[in-house]
């Protein structure tokens, strides 16, 4: 089945929906029983998708979890109030006192403050590595290494992992592997056929599609699944029947929306590097980008998200640059049906100095689905305000 065709069908399974194309929103905090006996067994069917208690999940609920596994390719999915909420149960999941995290240098930055301040209280110790690493990550393998944790394209500069090749070294040494997997939707990337144990997504993007829900999933493979249901469980992790919805009609369209925004990247992308201000574009699908081939290999496409450089900049021309454009909104996230524009000085790294050169300033762009002459004129517009705060 094409992925397309995929989106359409799954979690649509007749127990959930029933007569409806799709599923009702049901929702509970308790389950009630006819009898003790079927209480009882409702107890003990925690990875079945079966009712038991509210925070468990209701059918609306199941619905979104057997579509991120069908899409995924996982044995079972958590989910979470939002994308950072994902990224902390599955850390605390597999995670204990005394471990060692391998983090890739370019994660998103409250990953990174998540390990900074609340892993290093409870005991572990967060060592970052350079995402183009490789299989030479093997060389920071300690005997208390427990998991490697990628994203990849990474955060704000788009280096490409190499995920099969991690992954290899991880098993040779029953290393957990955690994948932030949200750029690629659940479409784009297969993490489970590269070799991942756990695959996160913030649906809040590209799932939910319209900048309206706060929502994360956890996915993970046969071996690893009991942990961390059962571990997030515990957490208290848990999201409303109402979101669950959400996510599942978003997801109907994901394949139309994501074209959508790769072709108009795309061309935003070629009328930036004509710019003279522009020193270098970070978007995957470049060929002159680092890691190019493994993207070809593991991606089956792109999206609307991607950064750029300029030559030079100051604080108050950056201000000038994303401040007053008429359709690329200043704000945060992305994945929604609108363009965004963020901006940073400065970029946050420890290992990654040869594959992220400290150039001029860095914007961040989501291309969203407004017609791409109108953006382009936009982004003319601030370059002309960009100067002229010279």
């Amino acid at each position: 089945m094409k992925k397309q065709t995929q989106l359409i069908c799954a979690g649509r399974n007749k127990k959930y929906s029933g007569y409806a194309v799709n599923p009702p929103v049901v929702r509970a905090s308790t389950i009630v029983f006819e009898s003790f006996a079927q209480l009882k067994h409702a107890a003990g069917q925690m990875g079945n998708r079966v009712p038991y208690y509210g925070r468990r999940g209701t059918d609306t609920h199941f619905a979104l979890q057997q579509a991120i596994c069908e899409l995924e390719g996982g044995a079972g999915c958590a989910l979470y109030p939002c994308g950072s909420a994902a990224v902390s149960g599955a850390l605390l999941a597999f995670l204990s006192a005394g471990d060692h995290l391998l983090m890739v240098d370019s994660v998103y930055e409250p990953t990174r403050a998540l390990c900074n301040k609340i892993l290093k209280r409870l005991g572990v110790e967060t060592e970052y590595y350079d995402p183009r690493i490789g299989a030479e990550i093997s060389k920071l393998i300690k005997p208390n290494t427990r998991m490697i944790f990628l994203e990849s394209p990474g955060s704000l500069t788009f280096e490409v992992q190499d995920i099969p090749a991690i992954c290899q070294v991880a098993k040779q040494h029953n290393i957990v592997t955690v994948l932030d997997n949200t750029w690629a939707s659940p479409i784009l990337c297969q993490p489970f056929a590269l070799g991942v144990d756990v695959s996160i997504q913030a649906a809040t993007k590209y799932i939910v599609g319209h900048s309206d829900v706060m929502l994360g999933t956890a996915s993970a493979n046969e071996q690893h699944w009991p942990q961390l249901r059962e571990q997030s469980y515990l957490l208290g992790y848990c999201a409303s029947a109402d979101d669950a919805y959400t996510a599942l009609r978003g997801l109907r369209t994901l394949a139309v929306r994501l074209k959508q925004h790769e072709q108009s990247a795309l061309a935003v992308v070629d009328w930036l590097l004509q710019r003279a201000e522009v020193a270098q574009v970070y978007h995957p699908a470049l060929a002159s980008h680092p890691g190019h081939d493994i993207f070809k290999r593991d991606f089956s496409g792109s999206n609307g998200l991607f950064s750029f450089a300029l030559t030079c900049g100051t604080a108050s021309q950056i201000a000038a640059f994303i401040e007053g454009m008429s359709y690329f909104k200043m704000g945060f996230s992305w994945g929604g049906y609108e363009s965004l524009i963020t901006a940073t000085m400065q970029v946050q790294r420890l290992r990654t100095a040869t594959c992220w050169p400290q150039l001029g300033p860095l914007l961040r762009l989501h291309i969203g689905l407004e017609d791409i002459d109108d953006l382009i004129t936009d982004l003319s517009q601030a370059f002309a305000r960009f100067h002229a705060a010279e």
